[in-house]
């Protein structure tokens, strides 16, 4: 298949090639997270885990540091579920994504008394 560079340049196109008339893979921040940087839940026009992250960065570039590390991979207090499982891919986030699902990111929290 080939794609019109001009395309991809345009999220809306590309992201109507990519699940045309289906719903896009959902991501969604912890309130924790969202406490330090403005996360919102919304769609993504995404194939994998890394490529869901990369399109919020995209809006976001501050929320790369609290999740990746600098060689960007997946920070050992954050996990990423894919629906109802764990990621298998914390390095590459190479995990496969359909268009109905729901990504879950998660910060733990430790502390206390």
């Amino acid at each position: 298949m080939q794609v019109n560079a001009e395309r991809l340049h345009h999220p809306t196109v590309f992201t109507q090639s990519l699940y045309p008339g289906q719903r896009m893979p959902r991501i969604s921040f912890t309130a924790n997270l969202q406490r330090h940087v403005s996360s919102p839940p919304r769609e993504v026009p995404a194939g994998t885990v890394r490529e869901a992250l990369e399109a919020v960065f995209a809006e976001n570039p501050r929320l790369r540091s609290y999740l990746l590390d600098e060689h960007g991979r997946l920070r050992r207090h954050v996990s990423i579920y894919v629906n109802d499982r764990m990621i298998a891919d914390r390095g590459g986030l190479a995990d496969a994504l359909a268009g109905e699902d729901e990504i879950f990111v998660f910060q733990a929290l430790s502390g206390g008394r």
